[in-house]
């Protein structure tokens, strides 16, 4: 029942993913969450988001930011980042996901997100057939309806890592 959940990868940060690694693999576009997954909550593009995007789109991966918070705040990263914005996107709904693979020109398997939430982000990503990879939150200040939902990550995170270990052979 958990396993919706469940992320396909779980990485300390968005910005040791192995973007020439995915792009050998077959991927042409990555849909990212913004808030602590490329920046700390509510703050502008920082000269490492800037480089990411410009490195994965060097390498001829199509970028799309998917965030649930309003266009001001959206539009402005999108902006600073060159990259394609969806706000409002209603995550973990599939519409979102799906708008940002046609904006892209990509279908789902040729597409990863990445994103900082269960809930939403992933749980969101999984419906759509995408495949997704869960990173760990940038700062852990946040609004008090993400702190809430943290507490039941740490309940589903704990049967993710369980699950791990036994297909594992018991790491």
């Amino acid at each position: 029942m958990l396993e919706r959940f469940y992320p396909k990868e779980w990485r300390d940060s968005t910005y040791q993913i192995p973007w020439e690694a995915w792009y050998g693999k077959g991927i042409r576009g990555v849909i990212f969450d913004i808030d602590n997954t490329l920046v700390r909550h509510d703050q502008p593009a920082d000269e490492r988001a800037v480089a990411l995007f410009k490195r994965l789109h060097a390498l001829g991966i199509r970028t799309c930011l998917l965030s649930n918070n309003k266009e001001p705040r959206v539009a402005a990263f999108g902006d600073s980042v060159d990259s394609p914005y969806i706000y409002k996107s209603g995550k973990p709904g599939v519409a979102g996901y799906q708008k940002a693979m046609k904006l892209m020109g990509t279908d789902e398997s040729t597409t990863l997100f990445v994103g900082d939430q269960l809930f939403t982000d992933i749980y969101g990503a999984n419906r759509a057939g995408i495949y997704s990879i869960l990173v760990k939150p940038i700062h852990p200040k946040e609004e008090i309806q993400i702190v809430v939902k943290r507490y039941l990550e740490v309940v589903v995170l704990h049967f993710y890592r369980k699950s791990l270990r036994n297909s594992s052979g018991g790491i």
